[in-house]
């Protein structure tokens, strides 16, 4: 199998890829490797526009202010959202959950209520309701998907009528499986249940459009796509957005205050207090007005390709165990018979490749996998090469010699 010549021309806009010929990156899902316009982006802002945004109305700020908000419109759209009041910026996927499951704890949630998520879940669409249903002595369920086999009916198992909030993973990180999300927000809504939807995984491989999805929540974060550490996404469906109570308190996400009350501001202000991450706001609106470049259709098929021919090439060597579907999305997630995932991880990045071992933010997944030490996790991108998956093959190979 070649490379074909787009993905070449696309792998040549990271220059660290470029610049470590050798590299072969396969730790994807834990973060991307960034395009030249996203360096250049925050280059540009500290040489050139550097100052705050919405506070100040001299012309450095007032054209930062423009160029920030011109990224939550860019992004909004690249999602599917008209309104990108809608699309609060935070620190990450974790922030985001977070935000909303403080929020929640102040509303009216009954002392009969339940939250669902699904058996496939991150650490962070996890503890968090774990810890606000502990604090109200609510019910946490699960989803029970009969070995990951996902299912709605597992879903509808655990939702009725005394369900509040449905969190759940578009793709799972461990294991790269596709969860049926569209059935899971229309059965949250059967039951008048909140949905939210962690993206983390989906949005640099999949279309996503929340309008159409119509979930209460959807978030990720921009460092898996292409993006700034320290950036993530919220997005709060209009219908939603005057329920809740502020997340914190402080600048810009107030109208008026006095000593003795404040009236705060509308969205996406409301959830953004104190001075924000410029440098990655604005390096993520580039970042995302250099992938509607793209042709993300072939892009999407060809990491789909790639994924699809290193999951026949590991089904084929007997030892290797496979954990992760062969429609798995961008995520091989396997073991090495007699080998702990480590010592893979070790001699695999002597042989410059890089991959991610553990539990992978997962501990419930694996445990019920019976795997104590884990998986090998590969993760793919669109600049990932068939040379790539070669060189790692043949790495592979090389280890079986001393089962």
């Amino acid at each position: 199998m070649k490379t074909p010549a787009h993905i070449l021309d696309f792998k040549a806009h990271f220059p660290l890829l470029i610049n470590k010929p050798d590299l072969v990156y396969f730790d994807n899902a834990a973060t991307t490797q960034k395009p030249q316009v996203m360096l250049d982006a925050i280059q540009h802002f500290y040489q050139y526009d550097y100052a705050t945004v919405h506070r100040s109305t001299h012309t450095l700020s007032s054209d930062v202010t423009h160029q920030y908000e011109e990224s939550r419109k860019n992004v909004a759209q690249y999602i599917g959202c008209d309104q990108p009041s809608s699309l609060i910026w935070t620190k990450g996927t974790t922030e985001s959950i977070n935000l909303v499951a403080t929020i929640l704890q102040d509303s009216t949630i009954s002392s009969s209520s339940n939250i669902v998520i699904s058996d496939l879940e991150h650490h962070a669409n996890l503890v968090p309701w774990q810890q606000l249903c502990q604090k109200l002595n609510i019910e946490l369920r699960v989803a029970n998907t009969q070995q990951f086999q996902h299912k709605i009916d597992a879903f509808i198992e655990a939702v009725d009528q005394d369900t509040y909030i449905v969190a759940c993973s578009h793709v799972s990180n461990a294991l790269g499986i596709t969860q049926p999300i569209k059935d899971v927000i229309k059965l949250a809504k059967k039951y008048n249940a909140l949905s939210l939807i962690d993206g983390a995984q989906a949005v640099c491989h999949l279309n996503v459009d929340v309008n159409a999805l119509d979930c209460d929540f959807y978030v990720f974060s921009a460092h898996k796509m292409y993006g700034p550490t320290g950036l993530g996404c919220l997005y709060i469906k209009p219908e939603q957005q005057s329920r809740f109570p502020p997340y914190q308190f402080g600048g810009e996400m107030v109208k008026t205050v006095n000593y003795n009350n404040t009236v705060f501001n509308d969205l996406p202000h409301k959830y953004e207090a104190g001075t924000p991450n410029i440098e990655a706001v604005i390096a993520f609106g580039a970042v995302i007005q250099f992938l509607q470049q793209q042709n993300l259709t072939l892009l999407q098929q060809y990491e789909s390709e790639l994924t699809r021919y290193l999951y026949q090439a590991l089904k084929q060597r007997s030892f290797i165990s496979l954990y992760s579907p062969i429609d798995s999305q961008n995520i091989i997630s396997f073991t090495l018979a007699d080998w702990h995932p480590h010592d893979v991880s070790e001699l695999l990045n002597n042989m410059n490749i890089a991959v991610r071992v553990g539990t992978h933010c997962a501990q419930p997944v694996m445990q019920q996998l019976q795997l104590t030490n884990g998986t090998i996790r590969l993760s793919l991108c669109a600049y990932n090469t068939y040379e790539d998956a070669q060189l790692f093959l043949r790495a592979i190979d090389s280890l079986e010699d001393f089962i």
